[in-house]
C-alpha cells in the first residue's frame, strides 16, 4: 500500500513538473509571435529606427560579407540587410518563425531569392533585453 501511495504522488508530481513546462514553451512561443508582429511590421514599413532597436549588434552576415557592427552601420546598409538578396517585406508578410529544435532562444525565418529558392535565413535570439534579430545567411553562398 505504501509503494503504491509513494507510485502514486511520483506520478502526480511528475505530471504538475510537465504541465508547468507546457506552459512556459507556450509563454515563450507568445513573446516570439509578440516580437515578430513588431519586428516584420518594421521591416514591411521600412521603420529603420525599429529595426535598429529590434537587433542586436554585431549582426552576423553571409560568409564573406563584414558584420553589421553598429546602428549607423544598419542604417547604411539597411537595403543590403532586407532587399538585395530577397524582398524581406513581401516576405514577411506570410512568413511564421520556425524554432530551433536544439535551442528554445532561437527562432529563424526563411525568405526566398529571386529564383524562389528558400535559402536567404533571418536569425532571431532571446537576449537579456528580449528577443533581437542577430544574423543573416545565405545557404547558397
Amino acid at each position: 500500500m505504501k509503494k503504491t501511495i509513494i507510485l502514486c504522488l511520483v506520478l502526480v508530481l511528475s505530471g504538475a513538473a510537465l504541465a508547468l513546462t507546457v506552459g512556459k514553451s507556450v509563454q515563450s512561443d507568445d513573446s516570439v509571435q509578440v516580437f515578430w508582429q513588431k519586428f516584420k511590421t518594421a521591416v514591411i514599413k521600412g521603420n529603420k529606427e525599429a529595426v535598429v532597436t529590434l537587433s542586436q549588434f554585431p549582426i552576423e552576415m553571409p560568409y564573406g560579407v563584414a558584420s553589421i557592427e553598429n546602428e549607423d552601420q544598419l542604417l547604411g546598409r539597411y537595403r543590403e540587410l532586407f532587399n538585395v538578396q530577397t524582398n524581406a517585406a513581401l516576405c514577411f508578410a506570410k512568413a511564421k518563425p520556425e524554432m530551433d529544435a536544439e535551442d528554445p532562444k532561437q527562432f529563424a525565418v526563411a525568405c526566398p531569392d529571386a529564383a524562389g529558392n528558400l535559402v536567404v535565413i533571418y536569425y532571431f535570439e532571446q537576449t537579456k533585453a528580449g528577443w533581437k534579430f542577430v544574423a543573416l545567411d545565405n545557404i547558397n553562398e
